[in-house]
């Protein structure tokens, strides 16, 4: 993970401005105050970018936008905010670099948390390589964005003291996939976020996780030898819908 915060402060150094990616959806979890503390210390002015705007509803959105400034969301499903996050990027190298031509911009993030298709998006074509498995960016890239504009993408950044299993799954950092513990991983997730699992599996709030995960594999078939459920296989189905933004 070392070589990864110094990756970040590589970028940090080449950049005039940065823009700080969370996920619209799990806001708090997908700051990473590591990256923050090293981009603040530098001085660089931030933009705070939430992403995938289009799956959470508007109070969401309305209470992010009062707790984090300066923020932009957007969506690149729906190509929504790209000309605001424009406008913010000029506004605000004009703020700090007065006239300067040519603006160097950083995007950091978690894995999986919309860089590479923000870029695209910016760019307005498809530029920077995208995936639904974390860690697909593996290098910087240089990206033109416009006669102005320059983007640097950078694969995705894991605190390198993080120790939270749970909230590097909810925000993609690790691949479903790769859990080692899918049920706790995913039992901690419902523990911490009650009945978002269940309301959309129409299945009734339980206080035993465990049991509740087992009625979702039976209802969903998912079974082993004598018709049991099939608890590993049920989990990593239920993550992998919660990545992909489907809970």
């Amino acid at each position: 993970m070392g070589r990864y915060m110094e990756m970040a402060k590589n970028v940090i150094r080449r950049s005039d401005i940065l823009l700080l990616l969370l996920d619209a959806r799990h806001a708090r979890e997908s700051r990473n105050a590591e990256v923050e503390s090293a981009v603040k210390k530098s001085g660089r002015p931030i933009i705070y970018v939430i992403t995938k705007c289009d799956l959470v509803e508007k109070p969401v959105l309305e209470k992010l936008k009062r707790e984090i400034k300066p923020s932009v969301f957007i969506s690149a499903k729906e190509r929504y905010g790209s000309r605001k996050l424009r406008e913010r990027i000029i506004i605000t190298a004009h703020r700090n670099l007065g006239r300067k031509e040519d603006i160097v911009v950083g995007v950091l993030g978690y894995p999986n948390v919309g860089k590479s298709s923000l870029i695209n998006m910016l760019k307005g074509r498809h530029s920077a390589p995208t995936s639904s498995v974390s860690g697909y960016t593996k290098s910087l890239q240089n990206i033109k964005s416009d006669s102005r504009i320059m983007l640097i993408d950078t694969p995705g950044v894991i605190p390198y003291e993080e120790k939270d299993s749970m909230k590097a799954v909810l925000t993609g950092a690790v691949d479903f996939s790769k859990v080692k513990d899918p049920e706790s991983a995913l039992e901690s997730i419902m523990k911490e976020f009650p009945g978002r699992v269940e309301s959309h599996f129409g299945v009734p709030v339980e206080d035993d996780k465990r049991e509740t995960i087992g009625t979702i594999a039976l209802k969903k078939h998912m079974l082993l030898k004598g018709g049991r459920p099939d608890m590993r296989r049920a989990s990593l189905s239920i993550l992998r819908a919660i990545q992909n933004g489907k809970i």
